[in-house]
């Protein structure tokens, strides 16, 4: 349990419910939740520039860290399509992944088929059933999905400013206005109240908030004295009580709460808004292909890691369709912004593609 590693390690509760919070992070999970302690590990274990456990913001936002990508691979000669949305896996007569056909009907052969995709989309709905044993369709089928998560992207027209550290006269940014801030935190009671209303289909009342603002480290994000500030929260079920939508209204009512206990550490921070984006586990699903929601493609717990991800007997990357291989974070690791899945299904399709 998460609850045994921090009392270990740490006395003061506000310290060990913040840590708590990488232990529940995109997890439908309490930290009183049996193996909440590895998601903690799993979000600690790796460096920046030689900082161990350190995060890092990527200059110009995330999608600057898919150009690099894409930039490295077309130096290499990769041919890069986008809006191109594939229908299904291309398998020859003898069922070999052989490429994919595009929604428009353009066929792109290949000898080898590497899906980034969730494994519900991959072998679920691009992948011909029949080509799949039942009981592995039916194990992709019973992954957990679910997710707490509802992301909130805020532009505002000014700094926040914090009653525990108030903004200087000059409104220069202080050191955690550079960091992760952790609202409603100050226990791990308070992260397990949350966990349990949404177990009942209600979006918690005092949220679990990550704020984090990447404007004060790269200015180019936001016009000058205008900052965009992103508020990863939990918890939130995909599915609300009594079959109501995430309509709309639930979308505000939910945001409205979030911006209520960030104005009560910082005042003067809903007045500061012009401009929010509300995205629910309905809407990750919808916009993103996340299965329920979820940012890693399934659960990241104990019966869904290492050899079990995505089900047992296939955690090596390859899948019964030969030739088609899975490299995105439903793999082994899992989630997180490191590429280990994607470097690993690489190596393990080079390997394959040697002996063709």
């Amino acid at each position: 349990l998460l609850r045994q590693i921090l009392d270990q390690w740490f006395e003061s509760e506000p310290l060990k419910a913040t840590l708590a919070t990488d232990a529940v992070i995109g997890a439908m999970a309490s930290p009183h939740t049996p193996g909440s302690g590895y998601v903690l590990l799993h979000h600690v274990m790796g460096e920046l520039e030689g900082r161990r456990g350190a995060w890092g913001y990527v200059a110009g936002g995330m999608g600057a860290l898919s150009q690099a990508i894409a930039s490295a691979a077309a130096a290499q000669g990769a041919h890069i399509f986008t809006e191109k949305a594939v229908c299904h896996v291309l398998l020859g007569r003898d069922g070999r992944a052989q490429g994919v056909v595009l929604q428009d009907g353009t066929e792109v052969r290949s000898k080898l088929v590497l899906s980034n995709a969730s494994p519900q989309i991959t072998f679920l709905e691009l992948t011909p059933q029949e080509q799949l044993p039942k009981d592995f369709a039916q194990r992709i089928q019973q992954v957990d999905t679910r997710s707490p998560v509802t992301k909130i992207n805020v532009a505002v027209d000014r700094l926040p400013s914090f009653l525990a550290a108030p903004n200087p006269h000059n409104g220069q940014p202080l050191p955690h206005h550079q960091c992760s801030i952790h609202l409603n935190c100050e226990g791990t009671h308070l992260l397990h109240q949350a966990f349990t209303e949404a177990t009942h289909g209600y979006p918690s009342t005092r949220p679990m908030i990550e704020l984090c603002i990447p404007s004060v480290l790269d200015p180019e994000l936001a016009p000058r004295g205008c900052h965009v500030v992103s508020l990863f929260t939990q918890y939130t079920p995909s599915e609300l009580a009594g079959g109501q939508p995430w309509d709309e209204r639930a979308r505000n009512a939910y945001a409205d709460t979030v911006f209520d206990c960030v104005e009560a550490y910082a005042p003067g921070f809903k007045a500061s808004i012009i401009g929010r984006d509300i995205l629910t586990p309905p809407d990750l699903e919808r916009i993103f292909g996340l299965p329920g929601g979820n940012i890693f493609h399934g659960g990241m717990s104990l019966d869904q890691l290492y050899f079990a991800r995505p089900v047992p007997s296939y955690s090596g990357y390859r899948s019964p369709v030969p030739g088609l291989y899975l490299c995105g974070s439903g793999a082994h690791p899992g989630g997180g912004v490191m590429g280990a899945a994607g470097r690993n299904a690489a190596r393990v399709a080079l390997e394959d593609f040697r002996h063709l």
